[in-house]
């Protein structure tokens, strides 16, 4: 707490507090403006699901997203001026919302709505500043007290409008917030904080000096609550209107009123949620909140269900399902418990950060509000693809129950490090404590090699080198099936309509991209797991964890009443085997000295990638047998009357899944100096070289992966006369073989150099698929279409090598001029740190190409009839990325020019 606090007047205080409660209940309310209105324009313009939710969610993502700036800006120029600003804006939007006609523009005016959900991060960071740290978790609680707005909404918003129409409410929701932007401007003061600034002359502090605090991990797991207490809240607070008149068969009026019954205490209460963390402490609230809200929503998710039990005598039947009065209280305990959490989590920031409460608190906002947009949305495509409605409670279980386990271990792991010293002296049993002194401590423990040293020549040729390949050598198969998991369903989708199953084209291209989703974000969080797990228990958990998918395909696909949301699941869970790649590349790497480590990424990159190939040349094969006998179940009959065996697609890698698993546990190994913090990575955040190789490596390894999940079932939808599968592996095997026989050139001539020119090839080859696809009736199509993506495989793998060729250059040349008062071995150490939490960081961002494309192609067909506008994206794409790597590295005066031009080979560092 600041001076200036200290001296503040208890008038000045208690009047910044209301007027600021009153104040964001206003922005509240107009921020959930559309859980009301929307079901009537849903109603009037025949939305669909999709779009429902895409237009509530809309205000939210504006809110959310401005909350990170607005946050800033308010401890920089003072919270009053910006959140007088704030409800100004947002008043005058409101009112042009009343001359909205169709549904573009309802999107138009949603995103100025949007401006008033952003005046939680200026509140916080204003109201923080009035209170010393005893009491800041009581004034912040009362502040957020404000989301009774969605309350106001909901009770009154549903009688105005059926007396007045929806227009009315939008121009009286921008009436008041104006008038309470006049009223706040004019009876309350700029923040002591403030004052004491402008009264010392001091400048305030730069935009990238607030940002210091998000390389913390800490801050992004209280954006996780958030994104569950608030933006679950706010999600529901939009949804729950209409689910409860689709569900229960009430009336808009009732519907809001129920509603509301879960939005007052998940808003009220938050002042007392403040209270309790200032009292108790918010450690123990928040475990209150995650672990009753576990409970909750597995009840809530719990869909009607009758049930016949064979019993003795006979059938018994019963019948579960969550009456409205069981459903009201549950909703009702929910939002209770959200409210205490929502206060818990903001209890933290100005206690840690009390100079970026704004930064901080606009960052977890920003998170939590976007919550608020994507959930919605989820709950739509969740009841389009499911057909549940509970579904949207079932995603709720699983986000309150990742952020439970997460906060548990984050705990576990902190009271572990610090009670460290004590456990090392322990004896290995309790009962040889009496007779356990300084000579047996560690000496029965193992596990972890200690003595690790690479860059010792000695030591490495005398025992290093050895175990270091042998590590290598079990990483790559299992590596190898980790992709080979990854991308079966490229393959498998191919196949369904074929033994009976009726999904449409934009399903199965979903069932095809939903892998490469959850792979790409599973990348983020694996890279991090080795130096906590240790890279042997992590490799084989890892290596096992692909059994899940495995099993399930194989089962799935014997029953073509199977759900659909079953097929989804499945193509979730085959996401484990692309989150595989950056932990076993952040693995290995700890492996070898640098003047090896480049082959050895290399050799574990460009082997495993075969995964794809061979997954794409062994599954054709594997399911026109059986393989597996009676234990492998019965062939699926085909509508030309021949038999498959599908379920082999997901059997024939569960004998090697375990081969490889226990050769990870039996023939790997633990290193001690394995340890990498989130903090001492997360500089790359603040690299803008990071995000600009992020996006070419997505043009080079997106298009990579991407390809590979996309390529059959584009081929079977465009010319249905060809057997592509049989061709299908070719792609990846060549885009693997280029990766890892192509490092050479970029050694050579240079990674941008390289680069350039590989998207030039790229642009060439969408092209010439582009021209096939609209030719595809006249005889020899098919071959070029076939061959010009044989030409995008090739040059995406030596893209892939020139890329990460690239970043060690890049990031050399640009520590020399960040540090340059730093000695070289001091400048070489950090280029070499950020240039592998790049490498890591690029593979996770580029991983994405597995969703976007193959959805991407289905998107087009469903919109079009043509996959052509999709590929016309990526010709643009390829484009864009031939400019930038010309305008930023290869160009006269670029990064790279000089380094390229006067370099001598040196040695690979590709991955």
């Amino acid at each position: 707490m600041s001076a200036a606090t200290r001296s503040v007047d208890t008038g000045a205080s208690s009047r910044a507090l209301w007027l600021s409660t009153l104040a964001f209940t206003i922005c509240f309310a107009v921020w959930t403006i559309f859980s009301i209105l929307g079901v009537q324009i849903k109603k009037d313009l025949g939305l669909t699901e999709f779009q429902f939710g895409l237009l509530v969610g809309t205000p939210i993502l504006t809110g959310s997203l401005i909350r990170l700036v607005l946050g800033v800006w308010a401890d920089q120029y003072g919270g009053r001026v910006v959140y007088t600003i704030v409800m100004v804006a947002a008043s005058i939007a409101t009112a042009l919302l009343a001359l909205a006609y169709d549904y573009t523009t309802f999107l138009i005016a949603a995103l100025g709505v949007g401006i008033a959900g952003g005046s939680f991060a200026v509140g916080i960071a204003y109201v923080s500043k009035w209170f010393p740290k005893e009491k800041q978790g009581t004034a912040l609680g009362i502040f957020g007290a404000g989301n009774v707005g969605a309350a106001v909404t909901k009770f009154l918003a549903p009688a105005i409008m059926v007396a007045m129409g929806w227009q009315a409410v939008a121009l009286i929701w921008a009436a008041v917030l104006m008038a309470m932007a006049v009223v706040f401007f004019l009876f309350t003061k700029d923040d002591p904080d403030l004052a004491a600034r402008r009264a010392s002359g001091t400048k305030p502090e730069s935009f990238a000096t607030m940002m210091e605090p998000l390389k913390n991990v800490q801050v992004w797991r209280f954006s996780l609550y958030y994104f569950f207490v608030f933006g679950a809240f706010v999600a529901l607070a939009l949804w729950l209107p209409r689910y409860i008149i689709e569900t229960y068969g009430f009336s808009i009026t009732t519907a809001g009123m129920i509603g509301a019954a879960y939005s007052v205490p998940a808003s009220l209460f938050r002042a007392y949620g403040g209270h309790l963390s200032d009292r108790v402490g918010a450690r123990r609230v928040m475990y209150w909140t995650l672990g009753v809200s576990v409970v909750v929503t597995f009840i809530l998710s719990y869909p009607p269900t009758d049930y016949v039990v064979q019993g003795i005598g006979g059938q018994t039947r019963f019948h579960l399902e969550t009456g409205v009065g069981a459903f009201i209280v549950l909703v009702f305990v929910l939002g209770f418990f959200m409210s205490l959490g929502k206060a818990a989590v903001y209890k933290h920031i100005p206690v840690y950060y009390p100079n970026r409460v704004g930064a901080v608190g606009g960052i977890v906002g920003l998170i939590g509000g976007l919550g608020g947009f994507v959930l919605p949305m989820a709950f739509g495509l969740l009841n389009d693809l499911t057909g549940i409605r509970q579904s949207c409670f079932m995603l709720l279980f699983v986000v309150s129950a990742v952020a439970l386990v997460w906060m548990h271990f984050a705990i576990l792991g902190m009271e572990r490090e610090a009670a460290a010293p004590l456990l090392e002296k322990l004896p290995a049993l309790p009962e040889m404590q009496p007779i356990h002194g300084a000579a047996q401590e560690g000496a029965l423990r193992g596990g972890a090699i200690a003595d690790w040293r690479p860059e010792d020549t000695a030591f490495w040729d005398t025992e290093g080198r050895a175990i270091a390949r042998r590590n290598l050598w079990v990483s790559i198969p299992c590596l190898l099936l980790a992709f080979a998991v990854w991308m079966v369903w490229s393959v498998v989708v191919a196949k369904l309509p074929v033994v009976g199953f009726r999904f449409t084209t934009d399903e199965l291209f979903w069932l095809a991209a939903l892998p490469g989703l959850s792979g790409a974000t599973l990348r983020i969080f694996y890279s991090f797991m080795p130096p906590i797990f240790g890279g042997r228990l992590w490799t084989t958990l890892s290596t096992w964890s692909l059994m899940i998918p495995a099993l399930g395909i194989g089962f799935a696909v014997q029953n073509p009443a199977t759900p659909y949301w079953v097929f989804l699941l499945l193509a979730l869970l085959c996401g484990f085997g692309g989150g595989n790649f950056a932990s076993s590349m952040a693995n290995i790497s700890f492996f070898f000295p640098k003047r090896e480590k480049g082959n050895a990424l290399a050799l574990n990159a460009g082997l495993g990638n075969l995964g794809v190939s061979v997954v794409q040349f062994v599954v054709p094969m594997a399911i026109t047998a059986g393989v597996f006998g009676w234990l492998g179940g019965d062939p699926q009959g085909t509508a030309t009357g021949g038999s498959l065996w599908l379920q082999n697609a997901g059997f024939v890698w569960v004998p090697f899944i375990a081969a490889a698993a226990f050769a990870a546990w039996f023939r790997m190994d633990d290193l001690a100096s394995m340890k990498a913090s989130f903090a001492d990575q997360a500089v790359i955040f603040q690299r803008k070289h990071n995000w600009i190789m992020c996006f070419l490596y997505t043009g080079t390894f997106g298009s990579f992966i991407g390809y590979s999940a996309g390529f059959p079932l584009l081929a079977r939808t465009q010319f249905p006369e060809v057997d592509a599968l049989q061709f299908a592996f070719l792609g990846p095997l060549v885009g693997a073989l280029s990766r890892s026989m192509t490092g050479w050139v970029s050694d050579k001539w240079g990674g941008g150099r390289v680069t350039f020119w590989v998207f030039a090839l790229m642009a060439i080859g969408v092209y010439g698929v582009i021209h096939f696809v609209g030719i595809k009736g006249e005889p020899g199509a098919f071959w070029g279409f076939f061959g010009c993506f044989m030409l995008l495989f090739f040059a995406s793998g030596v893209g892939n090598a020139s890329t990460f060729q690239m970043i060690p250059a890049i990031m050399g040349k640009e520590i020399g001029r960040l540090m340059p008062d730093a000695d070289s071995v001091a400048r070489r150490a950090q280029a070499e740190k950020e240039s592998a939490a790049i490498i890591g960081f690029t593979s996770a961002i580029a991983a994405y190409g597995a969703f976007f494309i193959p959805k991407s192609y289905g998107t087009s067909i469903a919109m079009t009839g043509s996959p052509v506008a999709a590929l016309w994206a990526f010709f643009l794409f390829y484009l864009l990325c031939i400019a930038v790597t010309w305008a930023v590295y290869t160009r006269r005066g670029g990064l790279l020019h000089d380094i390229e031009r006067g370099r001598t080979p040196g040695p690979a560092v590709n991955a």
